[in-house]
């Protein structure tokens, strides 16, 4: 059987040691660098001096290397949808959107024109096999907690995982720069890229700024013991009205609070951000409570226990739902146990999944801070990602 396996090289170190590791293994690697979308008129981009590092490392390793240029399928598939996003007053995930348009898709079907069988990347996250009455991939956890990417991986499909080598999945991210400074690999130190390549070193509201018509507008704070919060007594019908009821977002008005401040464009905000509001002389801090796109608004609330960051209960509409593990999707009128997190690097929580004839609602045991329209949910059995979805 050919052994032919393309490795992202991204010229860093985890996708360093990636393709170090499978070359070792007896695979014919072949280290490829995607260069991606950037602006030029925002930033120096570091595309070249990360292909030279990755060029570095694939001569080291003694592997054949070259460049594609993806920039045009990465602005098409993500840069488009994520400003959009934000347009619509939603927070996108572009990072999961990358890997499945981007690195598992379009980046997959150039590298079998190379005649490869398989694709890897620096990813910490595992794939192993179940063989019941049929083969079924499985997607769990990386082994370093603090490093774990499943949730970024939450949308790839039993084909993609067919194809897939993560190589990391058993390391820590300290083993894994271990064996690159033993390998005298260039990238061994290097210290982690933060936040999307194509943002760089500016910040994102100057990025946004850039694409979208923002207009400065009124920041309203909403009082925690607002009246707006008090609970009142109601007769639900059933448990589906109990939760579309405590799924919904609060409806707020300039006259539920007082203006404090000016802020930059409402579209630039989410829901539990602190940063760029511009407004002092607060004992604590403020937080967004929630943006009013139409009439550019943005509500704040003292401290992040305030109780307009705090829900129960997303819902998920169909077409945004996706099952890595189709055999457990569940479907209209039945529920599961699951464990669940809202964004990366949150513990898990746990939650149980209803299936209505439109979509799919998730309950949390406890109260989540933050729940914001346009990021993921993706649930968990054990550490096995089994679906995801874009909470609506």
């Amino acid at each position: 059987m050919n052994k032919r396996v393309v490795v992202g090289l991204s010229g860093g170190v985890d996708s360093s040691v990636a393709a170090l590791l499978l070359k070792l293994k007896g695979y014919e690697v072949i280290g490829i660098f995607i260069r991606n979308w950037y602006e030029k008129n925002l930033r120096t981009c570091s595309w070249i001096e990360d292909s030279i590092d990755a060029m570095l490392v694939a001569k080291k390793i003694g592997i054949p290397f070259q460049i594609i240029d993806l920039s045009k399928e990465y602005k098409n598939n993500v840069i488009d949808y994520m400003f959009n996003e934000y347009s619509i007053g939603r927070t996108p995930n572009p990072d999961i959107l990358c890997n499945r348009k981007i690195k598992f898709d379009i980046f997959w079907k150039k590298a079998q024109l190379l005649g490869a069988n398989f694709m890897a990347t620096g990813h910490y996250a595992q794939i192993k096999v179940c063989c019941e009455k049929k083969i079924i991939y499985r997607l769990l956890s990386g082994k370093d907690n603090n490093k774990d990417q499943s949730y970024f991986l939450c949308q790839l499909n039993q084909y993609q995982l067919d194809k897939i080598i993560f190589p990391l999945g058993k390391f820590t991210k300290k083993e894994v720069r271990i064996i690159a400074t033993k390998a005298g690999l260039i990238t061994a130190k290097k210290k982690d890229s933060q936040g999307l390549c194509f943002v760089g070193k500016i910040r994102l509201p100057d990025f946004l700024k850039s694409k979208l018509k923002l207009k400065k507008g009124d920041i309203v704070e909403i009082p925690s013991d607002s009246e707006i919060y008090k609970k009142q007594k109601y007769n639900f019908l059933s448990k589906n009205d109990y939760l579309n009821f405590l799924s919904k977002r609060k409806i707020y008005k300039k006259t539920d609070g007082k203006i404090i401040g000016q802020h930059i464009g409402a579209c630039v905000y989410t829901i539990g951000q602190r940063k760029w509001l511009g407004v002092g002389g607060y004992k604590k801090a403020l937080f967004v409570i929630d943006t009013d796109i139409n009439n550019n608004i943005v509500y704040v609330g003292m401290s992040n226990m305030h109780p307009g960051l705090y829900k129960k209960v997303l819902f998920i509409n169909n077409k945004e739902l996706h099952w890595i593990r189709n055999d457990l999707s569940i479907h209209n009128g039945e529920k599961l146990e699951v464990s669940c997190r809202i964004r990366y690097r949150q513990s898990l929580q746990k939650a149980t999944l209803y299936k209505v004839d439109n979509g799919m609602y998730i309950e949390f045991k406890n109260n989540q801070i933050a729940i914001t329209k346009g990021q993921f949910a993706v649930w968990y059995l054990g550490e096995e990602v089994i679906g995801s979805g874009i909470i609506s």
